[in-house]
């Protein structure tokens, strides 16, 4: 014997229930009936058939079973319980004088309190309590003898959890009904938000009232409630409950609605947790329901059982049966009487037998097996499955021991309990049931979207699925194609943020007060991006990447640097060309010329000297425009620094040889010792043996090495040569100063000495414009960046080595090719006065 306990419908006791007994519930309860809930003892009802006529499960013994009702009431909840636990008609418990009747589970209920209440006397027993549609935590039901027919709460909480990230909702409101499940949905379903940065913008307890008298009385509540939502941002509102939570939920919204005079529609997406079920009692089945079209519901997976809905069907309360609860049903949903009802006539018309449960709206019954009706049936199973799994091991072991045939009065319930959780069977959908170590059927949840219609039906849409076998953030797919919304919502899929989300490019800035939801959003700063919506922080991009104009990505960033493939590169690379034919030219025309006095009087091996290392200044510039590698990167500054001290040496070794062939043209003078080639050799060998020891010495402490500079220039890389050693550099470069302002000094003491072919004057020219062009370079080129700066290195190294060239060599190649009446000894030895 299995008894069962649904809410909200008619106490019953196998084979017919007592009229009278329905008119004192009638008194007692005020027609609050949900006739939906009568589907679940019809696929109680119909799985119990099943079973009796199947021979091969429980052979030659009748299944029966004994329906009690809650009432939503913890006080008559204990009572039924009790009662289950007395014989018939006498309310007294433990005592057993009818051995054809033997209870063996208890099926039942629909929602948490019911469960708990029932499961604080059930216990005591020891009485398998399978629960269809409830529930409740583990550690408020003993888990030894409460076995689950649906997927752990658990499951679901991460299900809703995952479904708003799904859509982006991080600002929602919370209903739930006023009781201690309904706490320990908030709290576990508040830590699980914050963990994954979700903000609930109101949270409501929905009270929890069992008769009309209390909905009445609680007006004012409903009202409040109905005025919190409407002002709410939120546009998500997850509501959890019982059956009769969905009354209260259609009452708060009717009742703000009349307060408001208005019949808008609140424009909210419902999120229903499985406990509830889009039902509502007699005389609810007229209101309109459209403000739920488009939500979105959880619910325990149906199967579609084969038969059921033939038997729904055959339901007629005409023919003699033993539903008692059907004439009740007829009454309630069709609005008719039977001619020989004791029932106050209503100006209701009589029930004529054509009316169809296929013709009923969906709010007072389906035809498909909802999955609540589809856990009943599994949990009828179970319990036959186990018993005669149970019959079947202790009748081999009597058989063994005792040689005599064991009766099922001698079975207990709390020998059933080794049997309930390995039970496994495919049904007749073809689904397989195993409750396992965890005595739950871990069949998930299925997401389904609510479309409605203007006759108070509605359909369930499957859009989603929530797979506890799942890896965490997998759980959920929703198929957002089948989704439909609510009429009201201009944006699909509709927003429910605090504030709108901050764009790619910038960043979350929380606001002080407030709910880390709501936030201020803040521009990235130089260099950063964030690429996603409503990102904490902006993140730098990669050194070779910089950001985009909107800061939403990094964008790889163009190598660069001065080549001769670029307008720059290729016009100093001409003028290096120019300059180098123009100085071989002038040392053809000496070497041409070079037995000619102004030739002789210049020290022509010092002038060669000269114009070959002035030609290797033009053609090292050609270092600079190649691609920074290493070898060309050691190369650059050294041969630069070497090739200059050269050609500065050799300015200084033809300034002292003027300055000493004067004085050794006067009378008795000793200067004319030291008027020998090896002199000026030795100025010039000395001089720049010393600049390149400073450069072997920079290339030993720090030489110069390719770089990447990728901060100098936005959006580039520039592949430059770096230094090494600065301060090397510029021990270089202050050298050659210092030998350019030695010559400068020599020569622009020596400019006014009587010598017709006097270079002095030039050099102290050329020395000026050299020193001019070098003083410069030094803050430009600090202040220059990239390629410039090499740019600027080179344009130093033309101009002052063309200012050397010109000024020392372009007079006298004027007298040579223009003035050869100049070019004679007459004119070496002239004197000016």
């Amino acid at each position: 014997n299995i008894s069962y306990q649904p809410p909200g419908i008619l106490e019953s006791d196998t084979p017919s229930l007592n009229k009278e007994m329905i008119t004192a519930w009638m008194r007692y309860s005020h027609s609050r009936v949900v006739p939906k809930n009568y589907q679940h003892i019809l696929a109680l009802v119909f799985a119990v058939k099943e079973i009796n006529g199947n021979p091969s499960i429980l052979p030659n013994v009748t299944l029966g079973f004994q329906i009690c009702d809650s009432y939503f009431n913890e006080r008559m909840t204990h009572q039924a319980t009790l009662g289950l636990l007395s014989i018939r008609d006498r309310f007294v418990p433990n005592y057993r004088c009818n051995m054809q009747k033997n209870l063996m589970a208890v099926i039942g209920g629909l929602d948490f309190d019911t469960s708990l209440h029932m499961s604080s006397i059930l216990m005591i027993y020891n009485m398998p309590q399978l629960s269809y549609g409830s529930f409740a935590p583990d550690d408020q039901i003993q888990a030894p003898f409460f076995y689950r027919m649906v997927s752990n709460e658990a499951h679901q909480h991460t299900g809703i959890v995952e479904l708003l990230l799904h859509f982006g909702w991080k600002w929602v409101g919370f209903l739930a009904v006023d009781n201690e499940s309904g706490e320990i949905f908030l709290q576990k379903l508040q830590l699980l938000f914050a963990q994954r940065h979700i903000c609930y913008d109101f949270s409501e307890r929905i009270p929890k009232v069992t008769y009309i008298e209390e909905y009445i009385n609680m007006q004012k509540k409903w009202i409040h409630i109905h005025q919190v939502i409407i002002k709410s941002k939120a546009n998500a509102v997850v509501v959890y409950g019982e059956i009769f939570s969905m009354f209260s939920l259609q009452t708060l919204i009717g009742l703000g609605e009349m307060e408001n005079m208005t019949h808008s529609s609140m424009g909210k997406v419902w999120i229903m947790t499985a406990q509830l079920d889009f039902a509502s009692t007699s005389y609810q089945m007229r209101e309109d329901i459209h403000v739920f079209h488009g939500s979105v519901s959880f619910t325990v997976p149906p199967s579609e059982v084969q038969g059921f809905k033939s038997f729904l069907q055959q339901r007629n309360i005409f023919q003699a049966n033993e539903d008692s609860f059907l004439e009740h049903f007829w009454t309630q949903t069709f609005r008719c009487l039977f001619p020989d009802s004791n029932m106050e006539k209503r100006n209701s018309e009589s029930c004529s037998g054509q009316e169809k449960l296929e013709n009923l709206p969906s709010l007072a019954f389906e035809m498909s097996m909802t999955g609540h009706s589809y856990s009943v049936y599994n949990a009828v199973y179970v319990v036959a499955h186990a018993l005669h799994a149970l019959y079947q091991s202790k009748s081999k072991h009597r058989a063994v021991t005792e040689r005599e045939k064991l009766k099922f009065q001698d079975l207990h319930a709390w020998q059933l309990h080794l049997f309930l959780q390995w039970v496994a069977f495919n049904n007749s959908a073809g689904k397989t049931v195993f409750l396992g170590k965890h005595k739950e059927l871990n069949t998930g949840f299925d997401i389904t979207n609510l479309v409605t219609f203007p006759n108070n039906s509605f359909l369930r849409v499957k859009i989603g699925t929530v797979d506890v076998m799942a890896s965490p953030g997998m759980r959920v797919t929703i198929d957002e194609n089948k989704v439909v919304w609510h009429h009201s919502f201009f944006q699909v899929p509709p927003v429910s943020v605090c504030n709108p989300s901050c764009l790619p490019g910038s960043s979350k800035k929380k606001k002080e007060g407030e709910k880390f939801c709501c936030y201020d959003c803040c521009p990235c700063p130089p260099g950063k991006v964030s690429p996603e919506k409503d990102m904490d922080v902006c993140t730098m991009c990669p050194e070779d990447h910089y950001p985009n104009k909107n800061k939403s990505h990094c964008i790889p960033k163009t190598i660069n640097y001065l080549s001769l493939k670029e307008p720059l590169g290729i016009s100093l690379a001409i003028f290096a060309v120019l300059f180098s034919l123009l100085t071989v030219q002038v040392l053809v025309i000496f070497i041409k010329h070079q037995d000619t006095p102004i030739v002789h009087a210049n020290n022509r091996d010092l002038t060669y000297g000269l114009l070959f290392s002035l030609l290797l200044c033009f053609l090292c510039t050609f270092l600079f425009l190649s691609p920074p590698r290493k070898v060309t990167c050691l190369l650059r500054q050294v041969a630069f620094g070497s090739i200059f001290t050269i050609t500065i040496s050799c300015i200084l070794a033809k300034t002292i040889t003027v300055v000493l062939a004067f004085m050794a043209t006067k009378p008795g003078s000793r200067m004319r010792k030291w008027m020998s080639k090896r002199l000026a050799i030795s100025i010039v060998f000395y001089c720049s043996l010393f600049q390149i020891g400073l450069c072997a010495l920079w290339l030993g402490i720090s030489p110069p090495f390719p770089n990447q500079d990728t901060h100098s220039i936005f959006g580039e890389i520039i592949l430059e040569c770096n230094e090494g050693s600065a301060t090397m550099f510029y021990c270089v470069l202050g050298y050659m100063g210092f030998l350019a302002t030695i010559s400068f000094v020599v020569a622009f003491l020596a400019r006014k000495l009587p010598d017709t072919f006097n270079e002095a004057k030039f050099i102290t020219f050329s020395m000026l414009v050299f020193c001019s062009v070098w003083v410069s370079f030094v803050p430009v080129y600090l202040s220059t960046k990239g390629k410039y700066t090499v740019a600027v290195e080179i344009f130093s190294i033309l101009a002052s080595s063309a200012g050397l060239l010109g000024s020392i060599f372009g007079s006298k190649c004027y007298i040579i090719l223009f003035r050869p009446n100049l070019n004679n000894k007459e004119q070496l030895i002239k004197r000016k006065c």
